[in-house]
C-alpha cells in the first residue's frame, strides 16, 4: 500500500484551537500544519488536500498537486474573491455543530428583540423598575429569514419551535415543509411581510449591498414590535453599513443585532458600538469548531477514496 500524501492546514484561526485539534486529527496521513514557522518554506507540492481560511496566497502556486481544496467556514467568499485558484473542486464546512451554533444565535436575538431586551437592559442600567406592556407572543411576529441553505432551513424549523411565525426567501425557489416560501421575484411581498428580517446569505455578486435602504424601507414597520428589526449573521459585504447606520437613526429600523461587517474587526469609530438599538457580536454567531472541521475533512477524503462523490461542492457559478 503506497504511502498517503499529505493534508495541507493553513487556517487564520486561533493557534491553540488549531494546533490541539491536530492532535488527534488525521492520523493515517502526514499533516503539513503552514501556522508552525518550521514549515514556512516546506515543499507543498506532493499535498494532496488542503484546509484553508483565508490562507498566505502564495499556498495554491506551492501546492501543486491538490485533490480538492476544504473551507474552513460554511462561507466561502474568503477564497473565491481574493485568490486564482486552481480548477479543483471546492468543498464547504457543513457540520451539526456549525448549524446548531447559528441557529443559536439567530433564536437569541429574535426573543431578545421579542422579549424587550434592549429596553430592559436600558432600564437595568438606569436601576429604572418598569414592566413594557402589551408583550407580543411570538406567533404574533413574522420572521423573515433571507438565505435558504443548510444554516436558513436549519434556522426556519428552530424559529417555528419557538413559535415564530416564519417565512424564507432565497434567489431560486426552495420548499420548506410548513414554510411560506419566496424566490426573488416574491422579494417585495416576503419584505412588507416581515418583522425581523434574518440575513444569512452567501456573499456573491448577486448579494453584495443587498442590505441597503431600499431594502430596509420596504419590510412592515407597522408590525407588533412597533417596528423593523435586522439580524445578520451571514456576511458582512451584503450589508451597506452606511445606510444601516442612517436607517437606525432615523427609525426605517427599529433596532438590529449584527455579528458580520464590511471591515473586521469592526472600526472602533463605528457608531455601531454605542447606538443605543443596536447589539454587536464579534463574528462569533457560528464560530468554527475545528475539531469538527476536521472531522468533516477526513470523512469527505474518505468518500472520494472509496470512490464516492464530494459532498458540499461549491458552484463557482453561483458562488456558494
Amino acid at each position: 500500500m503506497s504511502e498517503k500524501r499529505p493534508v495541507v492546514v493553513d487556517l487564520r484561526f486561533a493557534r491553540e484551537s488549531v494546533v490541539n485539534a491536530l492532535r488527534s486529527a488525521f492520523p493515517d496521513r502526514p499533516v503539513v500544519d503552514m501556522g508552525d514557522p518550521a514549515n514556512a518554506d516546506r515543499d507543498l507540492s506532493d499535498a494532496e488536500f488542503a484546509v484553508v481560511w483565508k490562507p498566505d496566497p502564495a499556498l495554491f502556486r506551492r501546492a501543486t498537486g491538490l485533490k480538492a481544496i476544504f473551507s474552513g467556514g460554511a462561507g466561502v467568499d474568503h477564497i473565491l474573491s481574493a485568490y486564482e485558484l486552481p480548477d479543483l473542486p471546492i468543498i464547504r464546512f457543513v457540520d451539526r455543530s456549525l448549524t446548531d451554533r447559528m441557529s443559536e444565535w439567530v433564536v437569541w436575538q429574535c426573543l431578545h428583540h421579542l422579549r424587550n431586551g434592549i429596553a430592559y437592559a436600558g432600564q437595568q442600567q438606569a436601576r429604572v423598575w418598569h414592566e413594557i406592556a402589551d408583550q407580543p407572543e411570538a406567533r404574533e411576529v413574522t420572521v423573515g429569514v433571507m438565505g435558504l441553505g443548510v444554516l436558513g432551513a436549519d434556522a426556519v424549523h428552530k424559529l417555528k419551535v419557538m413559535g415564530f411565525d416564519v417565512i424564507g426567501w432565497s434567489r431560486r425557489a426552495k420548499a420548506i415543509d410548513g414554510v411560506v416560501t419566496f424566490d426573488a421575484k416574491g422579494l417585495d411581498t416576503f419584505l412588507g411581510r416581515t418583522d425581523i428580517l434574518v440575513g444569512l446569505l452567501p456573499l456573491t455578486d448577486d448579494t453584495r449591498g443587498i442590505y441597503d435602504r431600499a431594502l430596509f424601507s420596504r419590510l412592515r414597520r407597522a408590525g407588533p414590535l412597533g417596528g423593523s428589526i435586522f439580524l445578520n449573521a451571514g456576511r458582512g459585504g451584503s450589508q451597506k453599513e452606511a445606510e444601516l447606520i442612517e436607517c437606525l437613526k432615523d427609525g426605517t429600523l427599529k433596532s438590529a443585532s449584527v455579528d458580520v461587517f464590511e471591515k473586521e474587526p469592526l472600526d472602533p469609530d463605528s457608531p455601531l458600538w454605542s447606538m443605543p438599538n443596536v447589539i454587536v457580536t464579534p463574528h462569533a454567531a457560528a464560530a468554527s469548531d475545528v475539531r469538527a472541521l476536521f472531522r468533516h475533512v477526513e470523512a469527505q477524503i474518505a468518500r472520494l477514496e472509496a470512490g464516492k462523490p464530494l459532498e458540499f461542492v461549491v458552484d463557482r457559478t453561483a458562488g456558494y
